[in-house]
């Protein structure tokens, strides 16, 4: 399919359902503003599954349509209607401030971090001293190397801690043979490390910012109270994975040598970068200590970085401005969603009442996993979360095993799990980039890791919900 015919069918689509009368649509008594948002809603769901333009820019136009269409500063024939179910215009601010939202400071710090520390090249000299302990045995490196990318990936974007760790890892992939199967464990320990290790922190990918902004009120999680279990089930995870990539590529080269060059910088700037990343990282493990959530404590980062210069205007432009935007946009999308009543009238119309709520969760993340391997992660999350959040609330099967909080961390959790193709996410992308190993390999180990990452994410849920832990 060409790009011509699917910005045809992007566009189309949306169009003709816009025109039909509310009537004709399968779901009944809906308002004309309703209408109007599931037609901004397919609109986002085809331009990010088909792809016809850049991810980030459909963002963009969800943000534009909604501003135009169900705002109360929108076109002036679209603010008015003779039909008796108009519905309720959004305030344009508020979809507007999606671009503030304290989520995308949240990543902004975290982005701030990762720069520094590259820049200075503190992620470099950790990886260096971090690998010293696991010796030169070919399986224990592989271990290391896995664990120095999950715990860089919790910090840092998956993808440049992929980069990184590829890097580090060409000149150790020449002990081995040129047909030894080990080399597959080691290139495919990588993305999927960072995949996984991203989970553990809200910061550490996309879909885990995106649960936070329904996760608030008496349901919020702070970063430590996050990282208090997600920690647990990434370490199980990953030794599972370790186990796995080792017991189907075996490698005949028992030792490896690993020469990281480098040295820690005495510069003042190196120094001021060093104490900023230890400083918001506690602050973010101790917030109940000091009474600062999570997206202030980002703002440290920034502030620093800009008043000192350890971040300049050229640095500034190399942050992944692309990533924000596409989270603004899913934002704006579940901002719209439930602010005109979309989401509960959509789960209100569907019979999940019927089904138990041990159904709903199982058939949820597997769907999220499902859909995750073929579109990013952050535009999956983007889609389905609204729709949990009001879906937890609206079926009563469902509040004793913790409501929203359950499916909203199960659709977060899930859509890191997807990890079975080249396209399921930039770090599966990057090693199936180096040639070195094939797509059916990829596909093997990474459906293993879904379905036994969804196992223990219900085991997860489970016991967090019989310790009341996250309600």
């Amino acid at each position: 399919m060409n790009k011509r015919t699917r910005i045809f069918i992007s566009v189309v689509i949306p169009l003709i359902l816009l025109i039909l009368p509310s009537e004709w649509l399968p779901i009944k008594n809906l308002t004309v503003i309703e209408h109007r948002m599931i037609c901004i809603f397919i609109l986002a769901v085809l331009l990010w599954i088909l792809e016809p333009i850049p991810v980030f820019s459909t963002s963009v136009i969800i943000i534009m349509a909604e501003l135009v269409m169900i705002s109360n500063q929108g076109l002036i024939f679209f603010r008015t209607a003779a039909q008796p179910y108009f519905g309720e215009l959004i305030d344009y601010k508020q979809i507007l401030g999606t671009f503030a939202s304290p989520i995308i400071m949240l990543f902004l710090g975290g982005f701030f971090l990762a720069m520094a520390a590259s820049k200075y090249q503190l992620d470099i000299n950790l990886a260096r001293v971090m690998l010293k302990p696991f010796g030169s045995r070919t399986s224990t490196v592989l271990l290391g190397l896995m664990i120095i990318t999950a715990v860089f990936s919790m910090f840092m974007s998956n993808t440049a801690t992929t980069a990184m760790m590829l890097a580090i890892l060409t000149p150790i992939l020449k002990y081995f043979k040129e047909n030894d199967r080990g080399k597959i464990a080691f290139i495919l320990g990588i993305p999927f490390a960072a995949n996984i290790g991203g989970i553990g922190t809200p910061i550490g990918t996309p879909p885990n910012a995106i649960a936070l902004k329904y996760l608030s009120g008496d349901h919020m999680i702070g970063f430590g109270k996050w990282m208090s279990f997600a920690l647990p089930y990434v370490i199980i995870m990953l030794l599972f994975v370790w186990l796995l990539l080792l017991y189907f590529y075996s490698s005949s080269q028992k030792k490896v040598e690993i020469k990281i060059k480098g040295h820690f910088s005495k510069s003042w700037k190196a120094v001021t970068v060093y104490i900023t990343f230890i400083l918001t990282i506690f602050l973010w493990l101790f917030d109940f200590l000091h009474g600062m959530n999570s997206y202030i404590v980002a703002m440290i980062p920034v502030t620093v970085f800009t008043c000192t210069t350890i971040i300049s205007r050229q640095d500034l432009k190399r942050i992944n401005w692309d990533v924000l935007w596409l989270m603004a946009g899913g934002i704006a999308l579940g901002l719209g969603v439930e602010k005109t009543g979309l989401a509960q009238h959509l789960i209100e119309a569907l019979p999940f009442a019927s089904f138990s709520p041990y159904v709903v969760v199982i058939f949820v993340s597997v769907l999220t996993i499902l859909v995750s391997n073929f579109m990013s992660n952050t535009a999956t999350a983007n889609l389905f979360l609204p729709l949990m959040a009001a879906l937890g609330t609206s079926i009563s099967g469902l509040v004793p095993l913790g409501g929203s909080v359950l499916l909203i961390l199960t659709v977060a959790f899930a859509a890191s799990l997807a990890m079975a193709m080249p396209i399921s996410t930039p770090p599966n992308a990057m090693a199936y980039g180096t040639g070195l190993i094939n797509t059916k390999e990829m596909i093997k180990t990474g459906i293993i890791i879904g379905a036994v990452g969804l196992v223990g994410l219900y085991i997860l849920m489970f016991i967090l919900n019989k310790i009341q832990y996250i309600l």
